[in-house]
Order: C-alpha cells, then structure tokens, then sequence
C-alpha cells in the first residue's frame, strides 16, 4: 500500500467526501429512507457526521447548518421538492433493518 502523509489521506478524504455529497445532489430522486434500507446510512447522517465534527474542533454548528451543506440548500426546501411519501414496505424493512439498541 501507498505510504500517504496526514495531509494526503485527509485531503483525499476530504475530496471522496465532497465527491459523495455531490453524487447524492445529483440523484434527488434517490430517497433517504431507500438510502437508509440499502446502506445504513443516508443524507441526514451525513450532515450530522458533518456537524459532529466541526463540534469536536470547537466550531459550532447545527443541524439546519450542517443540512444545508449535504444537501445544496435548506432541509425543507429540499423535502418540499424531491421528498417522497415512504411506502408502506419501505417503512417496514427500515422497522427490520434498523440497529436495536
């Protein structure tokens, strides 16, 4: 494997980072909650991830903030525009799929 300097791996994180949010803009026809049953993770916990981070270096930021940073715009905006009624099934395997605490 490639010996890659503190510099180069956050950089490169950084940029798959800005590389994802940009793919999930482009495709607002992918629902989260189909993100959530399929991966485990969607658009809303990218943002808190986001949020979380700038907290841990002392910035703080909320979620309104840190939503609008994944997704191009504010939340509400974004739902009243692209949001989509979950179905009855997609309800269900996020009720299977979920983590139980």
């Amino acid at each position: 494997m490639t010996e890659l300097s503190d510099e180069q791996r956050t950089a490169f994180e950084a940029a798959a980072f800005r590389r994802l949010v940009q793919h999930l803009r482009e495709r607002s026809d992918v629902q989260n909650i189909d993100l959530m049953n399929l991966a485990g993770f969607c658009r809303n916990c990218l943002s808190n991830w986001y949020r979380e981070a700038a907290e841990a270096s002392g910035i703080a930021m909320s979620k309104e903030v840190s939503r609008e940073i994944v997704y191009g715009m504010p939340y509400d905006e974004w739902r009243a525009l692209y949001q989509k009624d979950a179905s009855a099934e997609q309800k269900a395997a996020f009720e299977r799929n979920r983590p139980k605490e």
